[in-house]
């Protein structure tokens, strides 16, 4: 039986170290105080834990945090993101593969798990599995062996695994989109990380950690934030969540002033949210981006040119939100927002976007 974690549990331990030394002060607050518990209880066993959230909430942190405080600390803990990888070689860079095993593959290769052995294995992503590639996962789940690819030898693989996934697997499970079976092996114990706009007492605390941080690793002098900055700032709705945070305050840090970063966050809102801006003064357009204007005197004003500035200010706001999501990582960008790298990157110099 599977038990959750919800944000709402408010079992955070009184008094006492609130730190597992990953450098989040955060975990002092509800309600990543209560998923530092589930940590601290479930960390020291070999139990498979399943960490939920969003995007960028931070579950490869959590994902640290268990290994760190398990009997496999000294051991190695690999990661393996099963959405940033082709399908086709995800199984042989999991479980590596025999020479001979396809053209090209002049050597035996190690793969993820045997390079775990002894610690522990990070599956992040794990929704984006394809079902073949979850049946293997399964027999490694309720067997502890696997085969390289193109192999016949028994490997034992003593791992404590540990997955994360930012979709409904329960959902998938249903509609066969994901084995039911693999669902409940992952799923023992499950963590959810609550978005980072559930949780606005830790915003202040991580800005002031982001900027201290990346003063010292860039060289540059530490920016002092108005009281405006930080209110719009707290006020902002983190779709990217701690990651799009902690990029907004690079980009502080590197510019050395705010206005115009901040201008573009406002002017990448979805429309949903804007109304949620404080009313300060309008965001100005970024740079590249179409400026709106009233229009002169008799000049035509045309559904279709309507339209079509609409068009362009839709798609660059959506480009924008997704380099945002995925820290300007342009592939994942580009699988974000279903359109090829080449597409995106002609897209990026049309709105001039970096």
């Amino acid at each position: 039986m599977s038990h959750e974690i919800l944000p709402s549990d408010r079992a955070a331990e009184e008094g006492g170290e609130t730190s597992l030394g990953v450098g989040w002060p955060s975990w002092r607050f509800e309600p990543m105080a209560s998923v530092l518990r589930m940590v601290r209880l479930v960390g020291p066993t070999d139990v498979t834990v399943l960490i939920l959230g969003e995007t960028g909430v931070g579950k490869e942190m959590v994902a640290h945090s268990l290994h760190r405080v398990s009997p496999r600390h000294d051991g190695p803990f690999v990661k393996i993101n099963c959405a940033a990888m082709p399908r086709d070689l995800l199984e042989s860079e999991l479980f590596g593969y025999e020479r001979g095993a396809f053209t090209g593959a002049d050597r035996r290769k190690q793969g993820r798990f045997e390079r775990a052995d002894g610690g522990t294995i990070f599956l992040d992503e794990i929704g984006e599995m394809a079902l073949p590639l979850q049946a293997k996962l399964l027999h490694v789940l309720q067997d502890a062996t696997f085969s390289r690819l193109g192999g016949n030898e028994e490997i034992r693989a003593d791992v404590r695994i540990v997955a994360a996934t930012n979709r409904d697997l329960r959902t998938f499970a249903e509609r066969g989109e994901f084995r039911e079976d693999l669902y409940y092996r992952l799923s023992v114990i499950n963590i959810r990380l609550a978005p980072l706009r559930e949780r606005p007492d830790e915003i202040p605390v991580l800005i002031r950690q982001f900027l201290d941080t990346f003063a010292l690793r860039d060289g540059r002098a530490r920016p002092r934030l108005s009281a405006e900055t930080l209110q719009r700032l707290a006020g902002y709705h983190w779709p990217g969540n701690v990651r799009e945070l902690e990029n907004i305050i690079r980009q502080l840090v590197l510019l050395g002033e705010d206005a115009g970063v901040l201008d573009n966050l406002l002017a990448a809102r979805p429309p949903a949210s804007r109304a949620e801006a404080p009313a300060a003064e309008p965001p100005r357009a970024g740079r590249g981006s179409p400026a709106p204007r009233a229009a002169s005197e008799g000049e035509e004003i045309g559904l279709s040119a309507i339209a079509e500035r609409a068009r362009q200010g839709a798609e660059r706001h959506a480009i924008e939100r997704a380099l945002a999501i995925s820290r300007w990582r342009r592939t994942e960008a580009a699988r974000l927002l279903k359109i090829s790298y080449r597409t995106l990157l002609r897209k990026m110099r049309e709105y001039d976007l970096g």
